[in-house]
């Protein structure tokens, strides 16, 4: 397949980005912090769900 010509190639980076990041999120040590306030969100629906969202049908 034949190079795109620089124009070309620069217009498809405009337009799309760069599609790869350098680093994936599990490659961080440390979780974002919407991760973490994601986390405490759950953390606290879970503590205070109502007893019958525990029953079955």
């Amino acid at each position: 397949m034949a190079e795109l010509p620089d124009l070309v190639r620069r217009r498809l980076a405009e337009v799309f980005g760069d599609t790869m990041p350098d680093v994936t999120r599990d490659e961080l040590d440390d979780p974002r912090p919407a991760d973490r306030e994601r986390e405490k969100d759950e953390e606290w629906y879970r503590a205070n769900r109502p007893p019958h969202h525990d029953q079955d049908g």
